[in-house]
């Protein structure tokens, strides 16, 4: 054995050569110019901010935003990160938005009017409306058929004792307060403002939905719309703006007295199972706050709760504590433990609750206004909502409108290259077949090494050969069709076989190609050079009967674009 060990191969010392300004370790960022121009979310963006700077030179306003989504779709923090994708030579080449310097985005952002703010949702609906447009009709009218609209509001904390447009939240923390509304099925911003830590939401409420509502596209308009608000948005002022819009909604209540009164009215023959949700059950009460729509009705549930295996606190001040009855919170745990406990929830709505059933499904829906949440997730840990990098309140807008556009994307990116199966599930590129968040894209799609390659008036991006992106789906790994020209030249000497050199080692070999007549490149396209040689799918997992047929974000992107953009394959 000791003879087997010192036989083994001595390795060999790495020498570290100087940086090689063809290599890239964002060569996935090629994706996200796609997408941005196949939906024209630069040229949409500008159209509806306008100009602003009286010379039209430089960067606008579209590329401001979309080049801050860029570079926290690329894993960056703070403003800085733009110095570091501006100085990745090969990157800049596959960014949406090359050249944009943290100084700079800076003092565009300073520049925007609140006017052009509120421009940016405009520019939103007509992203929106492409990306729609993209999609078979079948899949863009059941979209369009019924859209939810959820608010709610984030708090980011920032350190900055200078830092403007902040305040002390109710537990002590100097923060920022982005308010989002957002279209729950294509997990899209609408409209958004950044309030200090202090501001009640509920007083930019009514503003916000409205805001939203014309930030949709015509199509989705036409439709049923729905809104979503927990109890931080009880108010009538919010429920007589849905309503006089035509929106149906369902916002969560406080546990006030009259509430509980309610609660002693409801016999126990009227309550109904909760629809996935084992031990809760769902009622409606006879309730109408004062200036509500009369139309509203109260949807309680109640969920059951084990005492003895601890889903009960002592502590008076937690958070379960204070939805039990009244009559059970102040009372000792250990007498607690022989009763019946229910944890109860309130919802006043105007939905259609005259049955138990049609109760139960309201009560569903709106449990799963927490995808709001899942935006903000990704907002923050997908890209840097996380963080306001600047003292000055318009660059932090500026910030917070960047996070949600990359979110935004990822939801395009799962409509534009899921697959809808026949029960009407979509499946994407996510955990469980669901979508990907900005995190999964990053590892698997965006930041991926990639080499830039210039060859004949061409740019050829190729990959390292052990990565996911190639699959049996991919392109490059299609055979090779016969060829009308027989190899000329004499056959390689047997000695010089398997000694490629390591740059023609990457990827498949290459496809013999008929010889054709020099091809003129249209410089005036932009991007029209790139070349693309993998895919990226998920063909390991056991999926249903069809999912075959899914594209990844590359093939799925570059197959709808118009030939104009001028993108190839290749598989060398």
């Amino acid at each position: 054995m000791a003879r087997i060990r010192d036989g083994r191969r001595v390795r060999r010392r790495v020498r570290v050569g100087a940086a090689d300004a063809s290599l890239t370790g964002v060569s996935g960022m090629l994706a996200v110019s796609e997408l941005v121009d196949l939906l024209g979310v630069i040229d949409r963006l500008d159209a509806a901010i306008g100009s602003i700077k009286k010379r039209s030179r430089g960067h606008t306003g579209g590329e401001l935003l979309v080049g801050m989504a860029a570079a926290q779709l690329a894993g960056q923090d703070f403003l800085v990160g733009l110095d570091r994708l501006r100085a990745d030579a090969a990157g800049q080449a596959l960014a949406p938005v090359p050249g944009l310097a943290s100084t700079t985005a800076a003092g565009l952002a300073k520049r925007l009017s609140e006017a052009q703010w509120r421009a940016v949702e405009t520019g939103i609906r007509e992203i929106t409306t492409a990306m729609l447009g993209l999609l078979p009709p079948e899949r863009a009218a059941r979209l369009c058929q019924t859209v939810t609209i959820d608010l709610d509001t984030t708090d980011v904390e920032v350190y900055g004792r200078k830092k403007g447009g902040v305040a002390y939240t109710y537990q002590g923390q100097r923060a920022g307060r982005p308010h989002l509304a957002s279209w729950a099925e294509t997990a899209t911003a609408l409209a958004a403002d950044l309030m200090a830590g202090d501001e009640d939401p509920r007083a930019h409420a009514p503003e916000l939905l409205k805001r939203a509502l014309a930030a949709l596209p015509a199509q989705a308009r036409g439709g049923k719309v729905r809104l979503r608000a927990d109890a931080g948005y009880f108010a009538g002022e919010l429920a007589r703006a849905a309503h006089f819009a035509g929106v149906e909604f369902a916002i969560g209540a406080k546990r006030i007295a009259p509430l509980w009164q309610a609660l002693g009215g409801v016999a126990e023959t009227d309550w109904v199972d909760a629809i996935d949700m084992p031990g809760a059950q769902v009622a409606v009460g006879t309730y109408c706050p004062v200036w509500w729509p009369a139309n509203t009705r109260l949807l309680i549930r109640r969920v059951r709760l084990d005492v003895a295996a601890g889903q009960v606190s002592e502590d008076p001040r937690s958070r379960r504590r204070r939805t039990l009855h009244p009559d059970q919170r102040a009372l000792p745990l250990a007498e607690l433990t022989g009763l019946t406990v229910y944890a109860y929830s309130f919802i006043l709505t105007n939905l259609d609750v005259t049955t138990g059933q049609r109760a139960a499904e309201v009560e569903h829906w709106y449990r799963h206004r927490t995808q709001i949440e899942n935006l903000f997730r990704d907002s923050k840990h997908g890209a840097a909502l996380r963080h306001l990098p600047s003292g000055d309140p318009e660059v932090n807008r500026a910030w917070m409108w960047g996070a949600l556009l990359a979110a935004s994307m990822a939801g395009w990116i799962h409509q534009l290259t899921g697959v809808l199966t026949p029960d009407g599930r979509l499946l994407g590129h996510g955990t469980r077949d669901g979508q990907a968040m900005i995190a999964t894209l990053r590892h698997r799609l965006i930041r991926v090494p990639g080499r830039i390659i210039h060859h004949a008036g061409a740019l050829t991006l190729r990959l390292p050969p052990t990565t996911s992106y190639w699959t049996p789906s991919s392109p490059a790994s299609a055979p090779c069709p016969p060829s009308d020209h027989p190899p000329t030249g004499p056959p390689r000497p047997a000695h010089t076989l398997g000694t490629r050199s390591p740059e023609a080692t990457l990827g498949p070999p290459p496809c013999p190609q008929p010889r054709k007549p020099p091809h003129k490149i249209n410089a005036s396209c932009e991007r029209s050079t790139h070349c693309l040689n993998r895919g990226f799918g998920s063909d390991h997992r056991q999926h249903p009967p069809g999912y075959a047929d899914i594209k990844n974000p590359y093939t799925a992107l570059t197959r709808q674009l118009p030939d104009r953009v001028g993108i190839t394959r290749t598989s060398a």
